[in-house]
């Protein structure tokens, strides 16, 4: 079992950067996937970025490549996502989650662990 715990979001003007994180404790955090997913008020719960359990892989949703940077340090348990170029759009509660399934995986329902979230308020 892994517990995640989010932290490192706030209030940053369009265009800013922001970095939050995402803390993982329990055992083999190694042979989890992670991804990242948001949820906008009013909106469904939408795929941001994926990290296979190898940091070489990563896999972006196209509102956000070129612009956010996933990552993760096995020996700290720690996954984060970095995030530039920021756009009111981007304003969401940001997740990490945990999944067994191996290769890149978007489907939320995949992931059978989360965090609590953390804000993210981007203004115009």
């Amino acid at each position: 079992q892994v517990q995640l715990v989010e932290s490192g979001g706030g209030l940053v003007q369009a265009g800013g950067s922001l970095n939050v994180s995402c803390a993982a404790s329990g055992s083999s955090f190694s042979r989890y996937a992670m991804g990242w997913f948001r949820q906008a008020p009013g909106k469904e719960r939408e795929f941001v970025a994926t990290i296979r359990t190898s940091t070489a892989y990563t896999s972006y949703s196209d509102s956000v490549k070129g612009r956010f940077i996933i990552s993760r340090d096995n020996a700290k348990n720690m996954v984060y996502l970095q995030m530039n170029s920021l756009k009111p759009e981007d304003t969401a509660v940001y997740y990490c989650a945990a999944t067994v399934y191996t290769g890149y995986v978007y489907d939320s329902v995949k992931y059978l662990y989360w965090g609590q979230g953390t804000q993210v308020t981007v203004s115009s």
